[in-house]
């Protein structure tokens, strides 16, 4: 084969590796002196294959894609895409191609990946069996899903569980099959799997442990009718995703002779090159200098910065970062996920492997959250385990391998628990890697602001790459970055975003002093030069809609949210006063102070989801929830419910869901005071109360706390002398107990407290930040907070119970006033173009064992004539 005047780079393979080989390539200019072609199966360039999952949330493949618009073109490459390599001839040097094309090479490069491993059950090959690795997998289970009711996930590992989201989120009932005793056996250890099965299990879907799938059976169509266990049980499932783990695509060496590992992976030395000087292997089908094959994206991306350092090399380059001199010889293995909404991650020995090791555990099954760190008998950082709780994550794994500089049990403590403050990046060593994907150092962060004069973390991470991985390293990398900054006298912009350099607190306070009504007046008046005059963003809009509603009454403008101006600048859920659900429908939630209802409203709430097909629901928060409604349906159904008292439960809003209440003094043995009382005259109170994030309140009636106040943002414990009140609580992603503020108090003491509580909340906390994030950034703390509203050392507080005074006498039901606008009632149509009927191709599936009848609008006497009437002549949203 005649060799071209310039040498060949070929390149077998192009995912997320590949891609990585390439663009090191390009930075060492090798695409400049050599012609680089690359073979690609897929019928697409590369695309974040960790974040994949992330399609069934409405990102395209196109946004998925990690090749630079214009990349390939700017450096020459050639590539093939849906033409794999299907031949190599190594005394030739050239690779075939699938479509018949012969190249010559003069350096090969396997990044060929792995496979989904189908274990060998019979029936596997039924109809409705899939695998969950590429685009077309997804698309593929997306279609049969439509048509199907129960799906079962082989495999409970990072990508099973991932799978198993994904059929939920398409509205399948899904079961889990795993064959370890615990979900993500080679992640956590046996307590942190029983908090995530518990968690997972919460969450609707069933999890079998310790059992394999042992046959598949298919209907006479050929399509899959259910799977038998090991343990003699079976699942009646219509569609099978195998995600039993993945096995190195190293057919291609394997034919061409080079030599293989006894369980797979392509044996290269620590330069990333196999037996053959001329060809190379990075990725998970590569079997590495240290025996391992690696299954994550990281270590495979540090193997393609060896191999073209290597390949640089011996071209007569300077080689990249790491010198013509780097190896590969391990790798971190620490990962960082979102498991089903639930964060969950490892590093270092995870599972206590090390002998002698001890364990630091703090548990919390309640909240859903276990940490533990296995520590050295000298006080060594060895690993951890983190579920349900992983902020901690971009901290501890740097430190693995030295002994942090505070105890370890004040590491896995929550805030609030009586742990110090968290330790933060600035604790850091500089050799400490922050960013495992790109191997980036807080030494190197800090010197790309001090030496590269970066001054923003979009510059650090074009400089450093760090944070352009999986993700999980970006809150540190930033914390890092502004720190530095401040430390070389730099101003940090602090501002809400491109269109104001205000915080969210200093435009309230604009807001409130200048008495401005409308959001053009404070962008035109106080927003960036280069924003004034424009509509604002996606992250102002909202947050200063949310500024205005709360300071209405002080304002003098309408605290009807979707009036004017305002409606333009509301998140989704508000701009219809509805929580818009995963199929496009919305769900309904009436206001049920303290969970308290009678027989009477409890009929109308059963015949309004009766007649109108909902699927009901009772929440946590001691609500009904009704879910499924059509948009041009919500007004019909508020008519009923307004009808029988009912009123907003504004579960759509940033504002005070609900106040949570045991049955108290008047039922229980045990109660003190009348809970059920209070929660009631607090939740009647609050009602509406606009907030940079949403507000839970309970009251227990007795220090058995069955209300679990100690979870919310306002919390109220009965005592024998009056109420304890805590403030900045949160049961959500990140838990946090609530702080004691004051004790012993008198009715009226407590109402006046958490009025000057929540309103100090609303005038001095950043935008979508819940309270308990508030009071652990909050210069002071706790101790600041309640010196301003308990000892009015700022001298507000008469100013914050007149807000609240504001807000509580000028609140009314958003839906009772749009049923009686019928201009509001425009905007209550699913289709502009057919207002009158539903699209008829909209099809709704029936969840669980609740089946939808027709969902034709309803009417009758019980709905008022001005709403129908309104929605007859409704032809605008």
């Amino acid at each position: 084969m005649p060799r071209t005047p310039r040498p060949t780079i070929v390149l077998v393979g192009h995912g997320m590796v590949g891609q990585r080989f390439l663009e090191e390539l390009a930075s060492r200019e090798v695409t400049g002196r050599a012609r680089v072609v690359v073979l690609c199966e897929e019928p697409r360039p590369a695309y974040d294959r960790v974040q994949l999952t992330s399609y069934f949330s409405g990102r395209t493949p196109e946004e998925l894609s990690l090749v630079d618009e214009g990349f390939m073109e700017r450096h020459g490459i050639e590539l093939r895409l849906g033409d794999p390599a299907v031949a190599i001839d190594r005394e030739a040097r050239t690779v075939t191609s699938r479509a018949g094309l012969e190249i010559g090479y003069d350096t090969l490069v396997l990044a060929t990946g792995s496979y989904p491993f189908v274990p060998p059950v019979p029936g596997s090959d039924s109809t409705g069996c899939f695998v969950y690795r590429t685009v077309e997998d997804l698309l593929a289970i997306e279609e049969y899903a439509g048509r199907s009711r129960v799906g079962t996930v082989v495999g409970g590992g990072l990508l099973g569980l991932e799978a198993a989201g994904a059929l939920s989120g398409l509205g399948l009932e899904t079961h889990i099959v795993e064959f370890n005793p615990r979900l993500m056996a080679l992640q956590v250890d046996e307590g942190g799997g029983a908090v995530l099965r518990r968690t997972v299990e919460g969450m609707g879907l069933t999890v079998h442990t310790g059992v394999g799938g042992r046959e598949i059976t298919a209907g006479p169509d050929g399509a899959v009718t259910a799977m038998s266990l090991s343990d003699g049980s079976s699942i009646a499932t219509d569609l099978v995703v195998f995600s039993a783990g993945v096995r190195p695509r190293d057919e291609l060496a394997r034919d061409c002779g080079l030599e293989v590992g006894e369980r797979g992976g392509i044996v290269v030395d620590e330069r990333c090159r196999t037996a053959d000087a001329a060809v190379y292997a990075v990725g998970e089908c590569a079997r590495t200098a240290d025996g391992m094959v690696y299954g994550l994206v990281a270590p495979g991306y540090e193997m393609a910065r060896v191999a073209a350092d290597a390949i640089a090399g011996e071209m007569g380059g300077t080689g990249g970062a790491g010198g013509a001199g780097a190896s590969f010889t391990g790798a971190d293995t620490s990962t960082k996920l979102k498991l089903l909404g639930v964060d969950v991650a490892s590093f270092g020995d995870a599972l206590g492997r090390t002998e002698g090791c001890l364990d630091v555990v703090y548990s919390d099954s309640r909240a859903g959250v276990y940490k533990k760190l296995v520590i050295a008998a000298d006080g060594t950082l060895l690993g951890g385990v983190l579920v349900g709780d992983a902020e901690a994550y971009g901290t501890l794994r740097p430190l693995t391998g030295s002994v942090p500089p505070v105890a370890p049990e004040q590491l896995v403590l929550p805030a609030g628990a009586g742990a110090p403050a968290a330790l933060g990046p600035s604790a850091l060593p500089d050799d400490a890697v922050v960013c495992s994907c790109h191997n980036v150092t807080k030494g190197a962060v800090r010197a790309a602001v001090t030496e590269h004069a970066c001054a923003t973390v979009p510059e650090v991470k074009k400089c450093t790459k760090a944070g352009t991985g999986c993700g999980s390293c970006v809150k540190v990398l930033t914390a890092l970055v502004n720190d530095e900054l401040e430390a070389s006298g730099v101003a940090v912009d602090k501002g809400l975003c491109g269109c104001f350099a205000h915080t969210r607190g200093e435009l309230y306070e604009i807001v409130r002093t200048r008495r401005l009504s409308t959001f053009a007046e404070l962008l035109d008046g106080h927003g960036r030069e280069e924003a004034r005059g424009g509509e604002g963003c996606e992250v102002c809009k909202p947050a200063v809609a949310s500024v205005i509603a709360s300071l209405a009454p002080v304002l003098g403008a309408s605290g009807y949210v979707l009036d004017g101006e305002q409606a333009a600048l509301q998140d989704t859920n508000d701009h219809h006063l509805a929580n818009l659900q995963r199929n496009g429908s919305y769900s309904v939630v009436p206001r049920v102070p303290g969970g308290e209802i009678t027989p009477e409203k409890l009929i109308v709430i059963g015949e309004v989801a009766r007649d109108f097909g909902l699927y009901t629901k009772i929440t946590g928060g001691q609500r009904i929830d009704l879910f499924g409604a059509r948009v041009d349906q919500l007004p019909a159904i508020w008519a009923r419910l307004v009808e029988a008292g009912f009123e907003s439960g504004h579960a759509y809003g940033k504002a005070l869901r609900t106040v949570k209440s045991c049955v108290g003094q008047t039922w229980c043995r045990y109660g003190v005071q009348d809970s059920v009382r209070m929660a009631i005259d607090l939740e009647l109170r609050y009602r509406g109360l606009r907030a940079p994030h949403k507000l839970k309140g309970a009251v227990s009636g007795c220090q058995r706390e069955c209300a679990e106040a100690r979870g919310k943002d306002f919390g109220v414990i009965a005592t024998a002398n009056g109420w304890n009140l805590y403030v900045g609580g949160n049961g959500g992603a990140t838990p946090r107990h609530a702080d004691l503020l004051a004790k012993d108090l008198s009715d009226a003491e407590l109402v006046r407290l958490i009025d000057r509580f929540l309103m100090f909340y609303i005038r001095t906390a950043d935008r979508l930040e819940r309270t308990a994030a508030w009071l652990e950034r909050i210069e002071g703390g706790l101790d600041h907070v309640r010196d301003v509203v308990v000892h009015d050392s700022l001298g507000l507080c008469a100013e914050l119970e007149e807000l609240m005074a504001g807000h509580v006498a000028n609140y009314r039901d958003e839906w009772a006033a749009t049923l009686e606008d019928p201009e509001r009632l425009r905007r209550f149509v699913s289709f502009v173009n057919a207002p009158d009927a539903p699209d008829p191709s909209v099809r709704f599936v029936a969840e669980r064992e609740q089946v939808r009848p027709d969902l034709t609008l309803l009417s009758g006497p019980d709905i008022p004539v001005r709403t129908l009437e309104a929605l007859e002549g409704s032809t605008a949203r």
